[in-house]
């Protein structure tokens, strides 16, 4: 496998969290791969071929060899079982990766009000003026509420030793760090902690053209 290079399907724009996350595992893994770009703003990612091999028609999509796995939570668990003997992505102790992934999950599929209103790509390109709507702060409180649970206080991450669960925290609560809004400040601190990791540093660094147009 060593010998072979992965690839890795992300939008053309590099602008998304899951993308991000993903290239973040393989960072961490050290292991070599390809960037293959897929336009989304022509709905590439519908298209037969990329349908075909992500089947959800989503980035980020992981290839090895003949094998293509979507999802960024899925691809951060085959990683950790494809190449075990490089640094974990996931605690060693059963119910902290367990929760580790409880955490990954909750946050891919609630909270989609705070990623509607407040959008990865200002974390690249500059804060939305727009103030938080109700239904929105509720959802951020959500939010502080759990990390502050999870994360003990003086603590650099999650789970002691860091985990990709703590990059997946941190890409969510920076939408609002980001943008100014109010954030714990322990948290806020997290976020810059984490995005002080080498591996997240050379996803920031990929040069990106900011849309003409922001909504």
């Amino acid at each position: 496998m060593e010998n072979r290079k992965l690839k890795l399907y992300v939008g053309a724009d590099f602008i998304s969290a899951f993308a991000m996350s993903a290239f973040v595992a393989l960072k961490e893994k050290q292991l070599s791969f390809d960037f293959v770009k897929v336009d989304l703003k022509v709905k590439e990612n519908y298209q037969g071929n990329y349908r075909d091999l992500s089947l959800t028609c989503k980035v980020p999509t992981l290839v090895h060899d003949d094998f293509a796995l979507s999802e960024s939570s899925a691809i951060a668990e085959y990683l950790e079982e494809l190449s075990p003997g490089h640094k974990k992505l996931y605690p060693q102790d059963l119910k902290q990766r367990a929760r580790a992934r409880q955490l990954q999950a909750w946050l891919r599929s609630d909270l989609l009000v705070v990623r509607k209103e407040r959008p990865f790509d200002l974390v690249y390109f500059g804060k939305k003026d727009t103030a938080l709507s109700d239904e929105a702060r509720a959802a951020a409180e959500r939010l502080f509420f759990v990390a502050d649970r999870l994360l003990e206080e003086g603590a650099e991450n999650l789970f002691g030793n860091w985990s990709i669960a703590d990059t997946d925290l941190a890409i969510m609560l920076n939408r609002l760090v980001a943008n100014g809004d109010p954030v714990p400040a322990r948290l806020a601190a997290y976020v810059r902690r984490q995005w002080d990791r080498d591996s997240v540093r050379a996803w920031m660094d990929i040069e990106r053209v900011a849309p003409a147009i922001r909504s």
